[in-house]
């Protein structure tokens, strides 16, 4: 009896499927430079992104795609170093109980911890946020995003209670639209442009990351 091949990979989904695992590796391969860097910087002189390369076991070509200079390598990887306390605050922040409201009020929960936590780490590290900004703008690179990856993590954790209400395609839209009006670029550009103070620069940032939550749900609510 002939065996039926399986059906091959419907061909819309095969870039897909080749892009994510290709932004996984690229994910990996960053993580693993700055982790090489930060372990570099706390052991002895500061390193060049070539020494940083060869402890990494990264070749030192691609290294240079992800960090051009030594100044933009070293700026990431003192970032980075705040991951763990970011993710501690948001832990212990979330409100007691969080966990009995729906998903609509859990995302909305989440995402006010989100803005507070990190427009707070925003103005205790604002002249090394600047710096990023300073050595990133206006430079594009296939090895993976310039920068605000972590902003992008913690945004999607924050709003995933409400995935399987909105639906994929909305839910992306809604992080990309919070993604550019949440952390060091929003909390500048007010302070900067618009004059405010921190205090008021925060109250901006929660009310429109709660107006884009809440008109995602509403669209999503329509189209039921």
């Amino acid at each position: 009896m002939s065996v039926k091949p399986p059906s091959p990979m419907p061909l819309d989904s095969q870039p897909a499927a080749a892009d994510a695992r290709g932004d996984g590796q690229k994910r990996r391969t960053r993580a693993a430079l700055l982790a090489a860097a930060a372990r570099l910087m706390s052991s002895g002189p500061t390193p060049t992104v070539g020494e940083v390369a060869d402890a990494a076991d990264v070749s030192r070509r691609t290294a240079y795609r992800y960090f051009p200079t030594q100044d933009q390598l070293l700026v990431e990887a003192s970032l980075e170093r705040l991951r763990p306390e970011v993710e501690a605050a948001l832990a212990a922040a979330l409100p007691q109980g969080v966990v009995a409201l729906d998903d609509v009020a859990q995302a909305e929960a989440r995402l006010d911890v989100v803005v507070t936590v990190m427009h707070r780490l925003a103005l205790e590290n604002e002249p090394l946020l600047r710096t990023m900004i300073r050595l990133t703008a206006g430079r594009t690179s296939d090895a993976a995003p310039v920068r605000g990856y972590r902003r992008v993590e913690w945004l999607t954790s924050a709003v995933a209670p409400i995935k399987p209400r909105i639906g994929r395609q909305r839910f992306e839209r809604l992080v990309s639209a919070l993604t550019s009006c949440v952390g060091m670029d929003s909390l500048f550009l007010l302070q900067d442009t618009r004059g405010l103070s921190a205090p008021a620069a925060e109250r901006v940032t929660r009310w429109t990351a709660r107006a884009l939550l809440a008109a995602s749900v509403r669209d999503a609510a329509e189209d039921e």
